[in-house]
């Protein structure tokens, strides 16, 4: 007596697309590691990792009293840092390919109205990412430096540890990286109707103190680096409502657009 139950299997036939959706995962992760391996491998080449901390390093070196150099207190700190920067630094020029092989995975179980949003918000959170990263390293770090060594003692040589710096180059990075996705929450946050673009008008003043807030947190103890922080915040937060309102005109579901019609 077979112990198999009358009817139609619920599984039968599922088991093929979900190993499909598998093996094409897998597929899209190997492409994304080979770009990284690529860019990891030129930038290997040229400059080379040594080189590529000396470029990371310049903004605090160029304030560093005459005479002054970065030390190393761990063994094989000046091998691993500049290999954890290369890889780093592979990473971020390989991330359009890895974003795309994102895309081309979810894409094809989105609605045509849902790629027309998802799309333009990988792009433009990408850009952004690397704006405030850019933002940081050519404006910021500059002014930061330059205002911690005005209140140095004469008395102090200072000799910055490469580890301690690259933490601090790492949160810095991810700080205003972060800090530059301000437009991208707001207009996710009024695309899905968590809040309308009345109210977040009406929170301008509120955010203006969570910028400062936010700011005090993630940025070292001094004026400089928290205005340049908490500035940007709020001139992206007044973007961010702008982009919304054209945002949610031109990503309507069909349905949301023929029911006004109705």
């Amino acid at each position: 007596m077979s112990d198999k139950p009358d009817g139609p299997d619920e599984l039968e036939g599922t088991e093929q697309p979900f190993v499909e959706h598998l093996v094409e995962l897998r597929d899209r992760l190997i492409r994304a590691l080979i770009a990284v391996g690529i860019a990891f491998a030129a930038l290997s080449i040229y400059p080379g990792p040594s080189g590529l901390y000396d470029l990371l390093a310049a903004p605090l070196v160029a304030h560093l009293p005459q005479g002054s150099t970065m030390i190393a207190t761990n063994v094989i700190s000046p091998f691993l840092v500049p290999i954890k920067i290369t890889l780093l630094a592979a990473f971020l020029i390989a991330l359009p390919v890895v974003l795309y092989q994102v895309w081309a995975f979810a894409a094809p179980g989105l609605y045509s109205h849902e790629k027309r949003l998802v799309l333009p918000l990988v792009i433009s959170s990408t850009l952004l990412f690397f704006l405030g990263v850019a933002f940081s390293y050519f404006f910021v770090f500059g002014q930061v430096f330059r205002f911690i060594q005005s209140f140095a003692p004469k008395s102090i040589t200072a000799a910055p540890d490469i580890e301690a710096y690259l933490g601090f180059v790492m949160s810095m990075f991810i700080a205003f990286g972060a800090a530059f996705e301000v437009p991208i929450v707001v207009v996710v946050l009024a695309r899905l109707g968590v809040v309308s673009i009345e109210k977040l008008k009406a929170f301008r003043a509120y955010f203006i103190v969570l910028a400062f807030i936010v700011a005090a947190v993630l940025t070292p103890p001094d004026v400089v680096s928290q205005l340049a922080l908490a500035i940007p915040m709020i001139l992206l937060y007044e973007m961010g409502i702008w982009a919304a309102q054209l945002f949610i005109r031109h990503t309507k579901a069909p349905e949301e657009e023929e029911t006004p019609a109705a």
